[in-house]
């Protein structure tokens, strides 16, 4: 199963929900996918589909999922490397009326190239490749190893030996 959820903020994004849906109409993707399209006015006809669905519902639907795809919102992003999955995420830009500015483009690329934790998809054009090759984009990031908090606390953990030492 492919999950994709595009949040919850106020503006559509048509753009990732009609493109999932066109994959699947013409059959490029044979899993089954569930979408949490928020306000989008494109509704999909070839995938089930919610507006929104209640925390625990998407959080059971991101664990269950091969894949997540999500928007470029942190919420999204860190709710699926919470799951150990490895998410695809295509930023909403502000040039297709997806946002009010670029942010998650310049939030996304950040990840990709600080924690190489996600599969950054910045031209929609390039999402079922992303998709397609999955399996083997996966084997290229990093699985959590990077995490900041282990890295603090290592940090913490040698301040606090040597000041006891």
């Amino acid at each position: 199963m492919i999950f994709l959820s595009v949040g919850t903020h106020e503006q559509p994004f048509n753009r990732l929900v009609e493109k999932v849906d066109l994959l699947k109409k013409e059959d490029k993707i044979k899993e089954n996918i569930i979408m949490q399209v928020g306000y989008s006015t494109y509704l999909p006809r070839f995938c089930t589909y919610s507006r929104f669905f209640e925390y625990d519902k998407m959080l059971s639907y991101m664990r269950k999922s091969r894949i997540n795809i999500v928007h470029g919102g942190p919420s999204s992003i860190i709710m699926s490397l919470q799951e150990k999955k490895v998410p695809i995420v295509v930023p909403r830009k502000k040039e297709f009326n997806e946002h009010i500015n670029n942010h998650q483009v310049e939030f996304t690329e950040q990840i990709d190239n600080k924690m190489n934790n996600i599969i950054r998809v910045n031209d929609i054009d390039n999402l079922y490749y992303a998709i397609k090759n999955y399996d083997l984009l996966i084997k290229q990031k990093n699985n959590g190893e990077k995490s900041n908090n282990i890295n603090f606390n290592k940090k913490l953990d040698k301040i606090i030996s040597d000041l006891l030492m």
